[in-house]
């Protein structure tokens, strides 16, 4: 039996973490590079990984890895937005481009790129995740367009509030009670709900579903 692999970025903490143990526990070997191996803001460094990975069979890729700088508009700097789309949006085109020729080889792959409900609704100070986010989402549709002939469905995840370091680190807890409170489902999500659709996105049980941006937010965004 085909033992499939998948490259998980951001894979060491938070949704990316969870998302390796769900696919692992679905018998995928998984790969999740440390920064020294990938790291997603050194153009040259994501070019020698797929050079030196792009024969091993990888046939999943989930680009997770994300940054956040939240600043007014008036504050974004130049660095900020450049490091912003950088990792969160030209990054996850760059490995699509190198790992998905090796999959329309093979016949079947599978590529999930994790978006957020700021790609589809937005507030203050999110200028440049919103844009690299959204523009992640015209990715996914663009590539699977281009893949799904081949067997390749391409997908994308909208993660609402997530009970992340992330999140920690973006909210008092006083915003977070605050946040609950904007949740019909009352809670933050945690982060191994995101991971089970994600690892089914990722496996031989998802046939039909394609292009697609899928938000898994609680009820936030129906309001």
């Amino acid at each position: 039996m085909h033992k499939h692999k998948a490259l998980v970025t951001g894979g060491s903490r938070g949704i990316g973490a969870e998302i390796a143990i769900a696919l692992r526990c679905g018998g995928v070997e998984v790969i999740t590079p440390s920064r020294s191996e990938l790291d997603l803001l050194d153009p040259v460094s994501i070019d020698r990984y797929i050079e030196a990975h792009h024969d091993d069979g990888i046939d999943i890729l989930v680009n997770n890895a994300g940054i956040n700088p939240i600043a007014a508009l008036e504050a974004v700097s130049a660095e900020d937005w450049a490091r912003t789309l950088q990792v969160n949006l030209t990054a996850p085109f760059r490995l699509i481009q190198g790992f998905s020729p090796g999959m329309k080889s093979a016949g079947w792959g599978r590529v999930v790129n994790v978006s957020s409900i700021w790609a589809v609704a937005s507030k203050g100070g999110r200028a440049s995740y919103s844009s690299a986010k959204s523009g992640l989402i015209g990715l996914t549709r663009t590539t699977a367009l281009e893949l799904a002939p081949h067997g390749v469905l391409v997908n994308a995840v909208c993660p609402g509030y997530v009970e992340t370091e992330l999140t920690r680190a973006n909210n008092t807890p006083e915003q977070l009670a605050a946040i609950r409170g904007t949740i019909p489902v009352g809670r933050l999500a945690q982060p191994e709900e995101i991971a089970r659709f994600v690892a089914f996105l990722c496996s031989t049980d998802n046939t039909y579903l394609v292009g697609q941006a899928l938000v898994i937010d609680g009820g936030f965004t129906c309001q």
